[in-house]
């Protein structure tokens, strides 16, 4: 038999006395009731190591399984005498010639006299507690060798018989056995599908994946009987993050948190597909197994979840004590994997799906903002806060990126690195905002290590212990940088700079259209800016020059008519003519000159101004003026513009016996309106002045509404934002 020369073949088989076949019996009925009462594997064989080594009279007597490659056997119970180290857990490799690994080769009982010079870990193991002689018969189970129950002896030597005695015992025991098998199987199988549908039922209630994540963890480690569990997902960068986890004392403090791959499950999951096992994490390297250490993690067992066809993450069972999980611990964890699979992504699906529709809904309200002709300021605090409320972010920011190297504040929560308008250089600086900034990709940052500049300064000083940033592109050109601050211990989620950038992605054409919106605005004020100092330089120009002009030859007119002598009545007439003439003319360049620019609304203000206008009006005015105060320059034009239109319409159009005139200031706003009970039917389409009107009202971020019904009057309302520009 080559390497097992010292082996003795089996004896012939015995005639079994009756009072032995009776006390076997008499063992097998005891270990069946066992089976009957639905006794769990465990204390079932641990049940047969007691009888046959009772029935036997054995020093020693153990129950061992087979893995399913047949490299290792695991010890499943012991009764008696044994060595410290072959205790029910501990797992054995068949890495050398055994009286194990020959039972599971032959399928027949065997003994070994002597271990003396055989290699392999349990002949060296055996050697080392003075176990040389042992025998053992195989445990045949379905047709196929499962198992093995052996015997040892330090000293004495072993029966002629024992091996063919425990064959025969094995024999009875073996259906009892696969029975035990059969019914935990069952009990397994229930308990998956139990806890499958727990599962199944969070994803169909739409609980968040977080939620469920944690629901898999709590079940598997119930499942397995482990003493914790971790569930991981692979990212895109080679790393994999801790998305839920089970421990026995209760919290699991890692979610969130970011691993290499070395070292861990996950890492030979990763590299190979299939279910793995880490022995001991005592000396394996990389963080993660120190966070392993930390919770007092010995060993762990995991196995791949696929989603859709590809590798998406690992679930592991952990043991905290020296035995290992059990031999089957990967085909278990395998088979609820495979199961809990599906839910896994149909979680994901939902959390997609409701937050796609999340980010539609916010996409509306800021598409909305611009719409309406909101301020950039505000389009900028509405993508801000959008961002915010997407990512339950209490710190964000949002910042424009100039060219001149560093990065202003448009919009920002908390005074979170504001105020607005403050610019942060970016050169030398190691924050997210900066790197975003520099490299235009996203970017994230742990502020609980050293970091340089005074971005990160500014950032811990709020409390933030962690920022993301991602770029803001708008027409293919860097523009900006959205960030958000954490203050909380774990850092900000794995998949945070995608789900982040991606949203931020929609939001850039609402960005575009409101600094569009802002330079259309900023030019038609320049336009009606520099159309009022030319109305001004021309009534100044008709002041100083041509109605001077008119009026000395008015005046020397009117001397030469003085001067004419009395028989020259004729000539005097003519004169006096002349000077009237000029007088009219004048008069009506001053009415020129009225209409391009009133002088008394530069050197009065508003109110002098409109009651001028109410005064010229045709129709009877009553103006109410409730606020006197001098306003800016353009706010003041263009009411002064909308009045003096509005009661022009009026005069011409309306067949109105009364107008109504009222101006007055609420918070940040002059609010004009002019009110007439004319025939109505006023239309800006038609040329009346309105449209020139409602761009001089835009131009300074207001607005002009008409409501003019035909017979019930025409209301003209003008709302022009003061903007803290009083006198």
């Amino acid at each position: 038999m080559g390497t097992f020369a010292r082996l003795a073949e089996p004896h012939t088989k015995h005639r079994v006395e009756p009072e032995r076949l009776a006390e076997e019996q008499a063992a097998w009925r005891r270990v069946a009731t066992l089976v009957a009462g639905g006794a769990a594997s465990s204390e079932v064989f641990e049940a047969v190591a007691q009888e046959v080594a009772q029935v036997l009279h054995l020093q020693n007597a153990s129950v061992c399984r087979y893995d399913d490659d047949g490299t290792v056997i695991t010890v499943l119970a012991v009764s008696g005498s044994r060595p410290d180290s072959f205790h029910p857990g501990s797992r054995w490799p068949l890495d050398g010639p055994s009286m194990s690994r020959e039972v599971l080769r032959t399928g027949r009982p065997l003994r070994v006299e002597e271990y003396a010079d055989l290699p392999g870990t349990l002949a060296v193991k055996a050697r080392e507690h003075g176990f040389s002689r042992v025998a053992g018969a195989p445990i045949i189970v379905d047709g196929r060798v499962w198992g093995v129950i052996a015997t040892s002896s330090p000293d004495a030597p072993l029966p002629d018989d024992l091996e063919d005695r425990l064959a025969e015992f094995t024999e009875l025991v073996a259906t009892a056995i696969a029975n035990s098998q059969a019914h935990d199987e069952l009990t397994r199988l229930a308990e998956e599908q139990a806890a499958l549908r727990r599962v199944a039922t969070l994803v169909a209630a739409g609980a968040p994946p977080a939620e469920v994540f944690e629901a898999v963890s709590a079940e598997v480690a119930a499942l397995i009987a482990a003493d914790g569990s971790a569930l991981t997902r692979y990212e895109e960068d080679g790393t994999v993050t801790a998305l839920s986890g089970w421990t026995t004392e209760g919290g699991y403090k890692y979610v969130g948190r970011r691993y290499e791959l070395e070292g861990t499950v996950s890492g030979l999951i990763f590299e190979t597909g299939r279910p793995g096992r880490v022995e001991n994490y005592a000396e394996a390297p990389g963080e993660a197994p120190k966070a392993a250490r930390e919770m007092g993690w010995h060993s762990s067992v995991g196995a791949p979840i696929t989603v859709e066809g590809r590798l998406w993450g690992t679930l592991a069972v952990i043991s905290k004590n020296e035995s290992p999980l059990p031999p089957d611990t990967e085909r278990r964890l395998a088979e609820f994997t495979e199961l809990v699979a599906t839910a896994i992504a149909n979680s994901q699906a939902h959390e997609q799906l409701a937050q796609l529709a999340d980010e539609q809904a916010a996409l509306r309200r800021v598409a909305t903002l611009v719409a309406e002709g909101a301020t950039p300021h505000r389009v900028f605090d509405g993508v801000r806060h959008e961002v915010a409320r997407m990512f339950n972010a209490p710190l964000s920011v949002l910042l424009r990126y100039d060219a001149n190297g560093t990065a202003t504040v448009l919009a920002t929560s908390d005074g979170y690195l504001g105020p607005i308008g403050r610019s942060w250089p970016v050169a030398g600086d190691s924050s997210a905002i900066a790197r975003v900034c520099r490299t235009g990709l996203p970017a994230r940052a742990d502020y609980t290590r050293p970091a340089q500049g005074p971005i990160p300064a500014a950032a811990r000083a709020v409390g933030a212990r962690s920022a993301v940033g991602v770029p803001v592109v708008v027409d293919r050109t860097l523009w900006g940088v959205m960030a958000v601050g954490s203050r909380e211990t774990e850092p900000l989620p794995a998949d945070f700079e995608g789900r982040l950038a991606k949203f931020t992605e929609l939001l850039a054409t609402a960005i575009a259209n409101a600094e569009g919106r802002a330079e259309l605005d900023a030019s038609r004020a320049r336009i009606v800016a520099t159309a009022d100092a030319t109305r001004r330089r021309i009534e100044r120009d008709l002041h100083d020059g041509a109605q001077q002009r008119l009026i000395s030859l008015a005046l020397e007119v009117r001397a030469a008519q003085t001067a004419a002598p009395e028989e020259m009545s004729k000539h005097r007439e003519d004169l006096s003519h002349i000077a009237e003439g000029l007088t009219a003319a004048l008069d009506g360049l001053r009415e020129i000159a009225l209409g391009i620019h009133p002088a008394i609304l530069a050197e009065g203000g508003l109110g002098p101004a409109v009651k001028t206008l109410a005064q010229r009006s045709p129709i009877p005015v009553e103006l109410d003026v409730r606020d006197d105060r001098r306003l800016a320059e353009a706010v003041e034009v263009a009411a002064y513009y909308v009045i003096s239109e509005a009661l022009t319409n009026a005069a011409k159009h309306s067949c109105a016996s009364k107008v109504h005139v009222v101006v007055e200031v609420k918070e940040s706003t002059l609010h004009v309106t002019v009110d007439d009970n004319g025939a109505g039917g006023a239309n800006p389409a038609r040329g009346s002045g309105l449209l020139g009107l409602k761009d001089r009202a835009e131009a300074i971020g207001g607005r002009i509404t008409l409501e003019s019904g035909r017979g019930v009057g025409t209301s003209l309302t003008a709302e022009l934002p003061l903007d803290n520009a009083t006198r």
